[in-house]
């Protein structure tokens, strides 16, 4: 996982522009919490920004609509941040993703991360829902042991999962200077 850096590019689909984020705006049951996410990968953002078009056509939010639209930022970097880094998708991880996408299990961790300005580490996606959802099912073992959490860390392949960074105060999100934006046809 790359190591976010002084300068670096971070993308956010969605199906409109994002000039200034609003954490207000954003979703609580996501897995870092509610804030701000971003990735340093334009393809998987593309990605992100199709999907949220679709699902924005689809609630009502928007009218028709043929393209999202990937905004980028330049990452200035704050030293005060707080900042949790997940590296690679493992049990302190899964514990923190599944925790904060159902609020009954893992509420010690999701309580410990609740100090934190900014965590990052791989994304937990479409893909790897129906794991997720059989772990939550206890279908590998009993939740949050140690035999359930291998074998779904196992299942979810690792190696392949796409970083993700979420900023989760206001103070996180002014390292952010939005640079602009492109559409990506559905």
């Amino acid at each position: 996982m790359p190591e976010l850096k002084n300068g670096m590019h971070l993308y956010h689909g969605s199906y409109c522009e994002v000039t200034e984020p609003d954490l207000s705006k954003c979703a609580r049951f996501k897995d870092f919490g509610q804030g701000f996410y971003l990735t340093s990968s334009k393809e998987l953002a593309q990605s992100f920004a199709k999907i949220s078009t679709s699902k924005a056509v689809g609630r009502g939010l928007i009218k028709q609509q043929r393209f999202g639209v990937v905004s980028t930022y330049v990452y200035e970097e704050n030293p005060d941040l707080s900042i949790k880094d997940f590296p690679s998708a493992e049990v302190n991880w899964l514990h923190c993703v599944i925790g904060h996408r159902r609020n009954s299990y893992f509420l010690d961790v999701v309580h410990e991360l609740r100090r934190y300005d900014f965590i990052s580490g791989k994304i937990a996606n479409d893909n790897t829902n129906a794991m997720i959802i059989t772990y939550l099912d206890g279908l590998y073992g009993e939740v949050g042991s140690e035999s359930a959490d291998s074998i779904c860390i196992g299942l979810l392949l690792p190696e392949r999962l796409k970083d993700q960074f979420c900023f989760r105060t206001d103070k996180a999100l002014k390292t952010l200077k939005f640079e602009g934006s492109e559409r990506v046809w559905l």
